[in-house]
C-alpha cells in the first residue's frame, strides 16, 4: 500500500480535549485507521498505531524491535533546534527497555525476584509508613501547597532509594536532570548533557557497591560477576529513572483528577475497597506515558495494513486505552469499571517490571492522603494547572491543594 500522509505535520500530542483526554486529531484517527500511515516532520514515511487490539498485538510480537540501534526515532513532532535523525542509536548497555530477547531476557531474569507480587506485599506496610510519614511533613505546612513537591514526588523517590540503596540525600540533582531529560522540546545536546550527568553519578554509585556492596538491589546486581559496569550503570539508571518519574506523575494527576470528579471522589473516601479498581481505571484513563516506539524487523501484517520492514511504528497507549472497542465510554473517569488489560504498563516481554510495585504506591498514597486531608480542594481554578504538555511523561508540573487544616 502508499503511505499517503494523514499526519502531515507530526503527531499532535497536545490534550486539546482537556488535561485528561486524548488529543482530538488522534481519537479521530484510531476511529477512521486504527493503524494509520504517517509522515514524520523530518520526510521519514512510517506507522502510528491507536487501536487497541493492534496495540495489544504489536507489543507481543517480538518482530516488533525494542532496539534503536537497528531504528531509528524519527521524532512524531517538530523539535525547534533539533535535527532529524538519520543514524541509529548505540545500544546502550543494560537498558534493557530498548533491547530484544534474548539480551533482553538476560538482563531483566536478573531482576525479577526483586519485584515479584509476593516481595511487594512483604514491602506494603513499609510503604505505607512511608506514605504516612510524608503525609506528616505536608500537614505541618500551612496550605496552600505544591502536593507534587511535597507529596507525589517524594513518596515513589523515598521509596526507589531504598529499595535500589541510593541515598535519598542525592535526590534532589537526580530528579532535577531527570525532568531536564524528559523535556520534549529540546537539542539533543542539552538531552544527552542530563543523561550524562545521571550516569556520571551511577557510575561512581555502583562503582562503589561493587567494591562494597550493602543489603540492597544495587549491591545484589554489583555482586553479580555477569554484569558489566557499564549494564549496572545503564540497570540503575532505568530502575531509578522509571521508579520515581512514573509514580510521581500518577499520583499528582490522578489527584488532580479525582478532585475534578468529586463524586467519585466521595465514593472513593466512603468506601477504600473501591481503591484497586480506582487505581487501575486512573492508569487506564491518564495513560502517562504515552508513545512508545518500535521497528519492524520483517513485513508485518498488523490491523489490516502491512508494515514494511524497517519501518518506524509510533503506537500512542493513551489511543489505545480510550478505545470504545474496548472500554465503554472510555473518555469518563469511571472508578466502577474493570479496567483490567489497560495498556499503560505495556504488554508481552515489555511489560512493567515494576508494576506491583507501582500499584502499592498509589494504593498506598491515594489511601492515605484522601484520608488525613478529606477537604483536599485545588487552591487555583483547573483551568491554571501547568501541565506537562512539554515533557515525554505526562503530568503536572506543580498542584497547588489547600485544606481545612484542622481537618489534617
Amino acid at each position: 500500500m502508499t503511505t499517503t500522509a494523514p499526519i502531515p505535520n507530526g503527531l499532535p500530542m497536545e490534550r486539546d480535549a482537556g488535561p485528561f483526554d486524548p488529543p482530538r486529531e488522534i481519537s479521530r484517527l484510531r476511529e477512521a485507521r486504527p493503524v494509520s500511515p504517517m509522515l514524520f516532520p523530518d520526510g521519514h514515511e512510517g506507522w502510528l498505531v491507536t487501536g487497541y487490539d493492534a496495540l495489544r498485538q504489536l507489543m507481543a510480537d517480538t518482530r516488533f524491535s525494542s532496539r534503536q540501534d537497528i531504528g531509528v526515532i524519527h521524532v512524531p513532532y517538530e523539535v525547534p533546534g533539533m535535527p532529524a535523525l538519520t543514524e541509529p542509536s548505540p545500544q546502550v548497555p543494560g537498558l534493557f527497555i530498548s533491547m530484544d530477547p534474548p539480551d533482553h531476557t538476560r538482563l531483566r531474569r536478573k531482576l525479577t525476584g526483586a519485584f515479584t507480587v509476593k516481595r511487594m506485599k512483604q514491602l506494603e506496610a513499609h510503604i505505607a509508613d512511608i506514605v504516612e510519614r510524608q503525609l506528616d511533613e505536608m500537614a505541618r505546612l500551612a496550605p496552600p501547597v505544591d502536593l507534587v513537591k511535597e507529596f507525589a514526588l517524594p513518596v515513589p523517590s523515598l521509596v526507589i532509594c531504598e529499595l535500589l540503596g541510593v541515598p535519598y540525600a542525592d535526590r534532589e540533582d537526580f530528579q532535577v536532570n531527570s525532568a531536564k531529560f524528559l523535556v520534549r522540546d529540546q537539542s539533543l545536546d542539552e538531552k544527552m548533557a542530563a543523561y550524562n550527568a545521571m550516569t556520571t553519578y551511577l557510575a561512581e554509585l555502583v562503582t562503589s557497591k561493587r567494591d562494597t556492596p550493602g543489603e540492597d538491589l544495587l549491591s545484589d546486581l554489583a555482586r553479580d560477576d555477569d554484569l558489566s559496569i557499564a549494564e549496572l550503570i545503564g540497570m540503575a539508571f532505568l530502575l531509578l529513572f522509571a521508579g520515581h518519574e512514573t509514580t510521581a506523575n500518577m499520583l499528582a494527576l490522578g489527584t488532580f483528577a479525582l478532585l475534578e470528579h468529586p463524586e467519585q471522589l466521595a465514593e472513593l473516601r466512603a468506601d477504600p475497597e473501591l481503591l484497586p479498581g480506582a487505581v487501575e481505571e486512573l492508569m487506564r484513563y491518564l495513560s502517562v506515558v504515552d508513545i512508545l516506539f518500535r521497528y519492524a524487523t520483517e513485513d508485518i501484517e498488523l490491523g489490516g495494513e502491512t508494515i514494511g520492514r524497517g519501518s518506524t511504528v509510533v503506537v500512542s497507549q493513551l489511543a489505545a486505552n480510550h478505545d470504545p472497542r474496548r472500554f465503554d465510554n472510555p473518555d469518563t473517569l469511571d472508578i466502577h469499571r474493570d479496567a483490567r488489560g489497560h495498556l499503560s504498563l505495556g504488554h508481552g516481554v515489555h511489560q512493567c517490571l515494576g508494576q506491583q510495585l507501582a500499584r502499592v504506591e498509589m494504593r498506598a498514597g491515594f489511601a492515605g492522603l484522601l484520608r488525613r486531608f478529606p477537604t483536599l480542594q485545588l487552591a487555583i481554578p483547573a483551568g491554571e494547572v501547568r501541565l506537562r504538555t512539554d515533557m515525554t511523561i505526562y503530568g503536572v508540573h506543580e498542584l497547588p491543594v489547600s485544606w481545612e487544616e484542622s481537618a489534617s
